[in-house]
């Protein structure tokens, strides 16, 4: 539900109006609120204020329809429901490296925890049709970075998404899935239960469409930029060369995000792509440690670098501070001092040495 420093319900009534029109994307949006001032002023302004906005008829024609009126009516009632949030980038809660976006969604539907968009996020995301090596390999990097306190962030498709949510739930982690249609048109219907577990394990459905919007082809590209606007990174698994993967990769290289690829056998399809990235100067990963290299040199948004200590057996501050009693990541954060995104690089190089685990949230220290 909106904070209470979010538009009124007119405000509020009249920006979904708004996201529902035909033709209007984030570009046109942004620039209704800024000639007009408000969503409620552009929406009574005049067909002709509109056209000298450079905005087509068909923008303008629909927008005060009973059609539209109802189904903007059907998503407020949908806000009232518990756990069910919509962001706008006047919202303190929107994700800040979503907003660096040029064409960052002005609106996002949010199923499960909000805040959750804010947290260091690595995306993954290949193949619908992976081989059972990449499901495996998806699966397991996805648990183990989850278990170390990062979100893991895909899009619900089958095959390498499905396998990276999966993975970080079975890691006790969190994910977040972005999603090509409305949240209440689930897809690939095969995975409603998978899109269930998310939040029901407190992470986040996510989508910048209308929530009865079906799938369409043209959405599931432009939804790629939202999965790599969130996360600090990208990782292709498995990947043909004209694998949907690899314009998720590409728009994070221009969004400045870092990407990693996992090569594969040169006689495999499904690793060209992967190749391809690599060939392009994407990072070349065959473990975890290879992301979290990239990672150290990670500005967090107070400025401060994120540079992981190695880790040094008993001599290692955030073990010293495990030894005295068990901690949450945040609260290891605090105690430390350091960035979140240092403590979880970390503390998931530690995991990997064997010298702490995660249990039901909180991190414990392995033997004396």
């Amino acid at each position: 539900m909106p904070l209470p420093s979010s538009p009124s319900p007119a405000e509020l009534e009249a920006r979904l109006r708004l996201h529902l029109l035909p033709e209007l994307g984030p570009r046109r949006f942004r620039k209704l609120l800024s000639a007009f001032g408000s969503a409620s002023a552009a929406l009574s302004a005049p067909a002709s204020a509109w056209r000298s906005l450079g905005l087509p008829a068909v923008c303008a024609e629909p927008r005060r329809s009973a059609e539209i009126r109802q189904r903007a009516a059907a998503a407020m009632h949908w806000l009232d429901q518990t756990d069910q949030h919509l962001l706008m980038w006047d919202d303190p809660r929107y994700p800040a490296l979503l907003a660096e976006l040029a064409d960052a969604p002005p609106l996002l539907f949010v199923g499960g925890d909000p805040l959750l968009l804010e947290a260091p996020q690595l995306a993954m995301v290949g193949s619908r049709r992976a081989s059972r090596p990449g499901l495996d390999n998806a699966h397991a990097f996805a648990r183990s970075l989850a278990a170390g306190g990062f979100v893991i962030t895909s899009g619900l498709a089958l095959g390498i998404d499905g396998a990276a949510h999966q993975g970080a739930l079975d890691g006790g982690g969190k994910t977040v899935a972005v999603l090509g249609t409305g949240l209440e048109c689930l897809y690939p219907a095969r995975h409603k239960r998978l899109a269930a577990q998310i939040i029901e394990q407190g992470g986040a459905l996510v989508s910048e469409l209308p929530l009865d919007c079906p799938p369409q082809a043209s959405n599931f590209p432009r939804r790629n930029r939202i999965i790599s606007g969130l996360s600090l990174g990208v990782l292709v698994v498995e990947a043909s060369p004209s694998s949907g993967s690899l314009i998720t990769a590409r728009l994070a290289a221009e969004q400045g995000r870092e990407v990693y690829a996992i090569p594969g056998s040169i006689h495999h399809p499904g690793a060209r792509g992967c190749h391809q990235l690599i060939r392009d100067g994407a990072t070349l990963v065959e473990s975890i440690e290879h992301i979290l290299e990239a990672l150290r040199g990670w500005q967090t948004p107070s400025g401060q670098q994120a540079s992981a200590v190695q880790p040094g057996a008993e001599q290692h501050p955030l073990l010293k501070l495990l030894h005295a009693a068990p901690h949450s990541s945040e609260a290891l954060a605090h105690s430390s001092g350091w960035p979140l995104a240092q403590v979880l690089a970390a503390l998931t190089e530690l995991e990997l040495d064997g010298l702490v685990c995660c249990e039901a949230g909180r991190w414990l220290a392995r033997g004396p």
